[in-house]
């Protein structure tokens, strides 16, 4: 073989090399760059997944235990305080009706329009009648009148006296209407026209109808009481006197009572009230801030180590002195119960819960 041959040989396998070279170089390129690939969107996949925070949540004996570290409770600004104790007066828990007073507020001026037309006929007969008098003297003593003229005087003073008389059967109608109605207190105030009728019909007050539980029974029905429209919002009643109907629904003893209009209430609205029945019981009283609600019953959580919260139900029939919160018989007064932060607590359940479901 020549020289020229022996060298267009070598230079044929020397190609062949750079392109075996070349399309292994390109292999290793696409395969780097798959995996590559592969490994962003990997990692991208792991950076969508939401992140789960540890649960807190566990249950010991059916009670739900919250474990939350130290430096968790600062930054979240969850606080606990030693509860202090309070003597209050055991209270009967009733219920009510803000009462709807369209018909006292008719009554009322049914009343006053009669009371005028009784003024008014009342004023006519105190001009007739002497007139009526003077008539008649004057045709039995010298004929200075006429018969004719005598008789027209009679009929005007007989008419008015009817017409007093029919005022004031239509005076006592209405006044027996009211008592019957409404009872001798408010009867009585809508006959003299009294600032509690006043207040009623200009709505700065509102009438309650209350009643206790069947077999409930107070011996004195209280002066003041407390009525609470809404959860955790309460305000003073005042007694008026007893209910002149019972309520259907609940076949209990019912009184009047009236509350402010700053209260809340309004006709129609169905209340809770709270009378004092007299025996004294003593309790923790646990904030108005310390309290969650949750299935409509109240909560509280009580520290029961550094580090772990259980969620307590309290009862609420006994509002505390200073119209927020409850006096609480069955928390002892050295309990710690979290007083800000609580909310936090609760909605750290609803997640474990709803992250437990979720992994099922």
């Amino acid at each position: 073989m020549g020289k020229g041959e022996r060298r267009g040989g070598l230079a044929r396998v020397g190609a062949r090399l750079l392109f075996g070279a070349a399309v292994i170089g390109v292999a290793a390129l696409l395969g780097w760059g798959f995996l590559l690939g592969r490994n962003e969107a990997a990692v991208e996949a792991e950076r969508d997944q939401p992140v789960k925070v540890p649960l807190r949540v566990s249950n010991k004996d059916g009670t739900a235990i919250v474990t939350v570290d130290a430096e968790t409770q600062e930054r979240s600004g969850i606080e606990t305080e030693k509860l202090s104790t309070a003597t209050v007066q055991q209270q009967v828990r009733a219920y009510g009706m803000v009462l709807d007073v369209a018909r006292l507020t008719a009554l009322s001026n049914n009343y006053a329009t009669a009371k005028t037309q009784l003024q008014t006929a009342q004023a006519k007969l105190a001009m007739s009648k002497p007139a009526f008098e003077r008539a008649q003297k004057l045709f039995d003593t010298s004929r200075a009148v006429s018969l004719a003229q005598m008789q027209s005087a009679e009929a005007a003073f007989v008419t008015d006296q009817a017409s007093v008389a029919a005022a004031e059967a239509q005076l006592r109608t209405l006044a027996a209407t009211a008592y019957q109605e409404w009872g001798a207190v408010l009867g009585k105030s809508l006959v003299e026209d009294s600032p509690v009728i006043t207040r009623l019909i200009e709505r700065e007050d509102f009438l309650l109808q209350i009643t206790l539980p069947p077999g409930a029974n107070l011996a004195t029905p209280p002066a003041t009481a407390t009525v609470e429209p809404a959860k955790g919002k309460r305000a003073e009643m005042t007694f008026v006197s007893p209910a002149t109907r019972m309520d259907p629904k609940i076949q209990g003893l019912s009184f009047f009572y009236t509350t402010r209009a700053e209260s809340g209430v309004i006709p129609g609205m169905n209340i809770l009230a709270f009378l004092p029945s007299g025996s004294s019981v003593t309790g923790v009283i646990v904030p108005a801030s310390a309290i969650v609600w949750w299935q409509d019953r109240a909560w509280v959580y009580r520290r029961i180590e550094p580090e772990t919260f259980a969620r307590i139900e309290i009862a609420t029939d006994l509002p505390a002195p200073d119209g927020g919160g409850y006096v609480v018989k069955d928390l002892p007064p050295d309990a710690q119960i979290v007083t800000h932060g609580a909310q936090l607590l609760l909605s750290e359940e609803f997640r474990a819960q709803i992250q437990v479901d979720e992994d099922k």
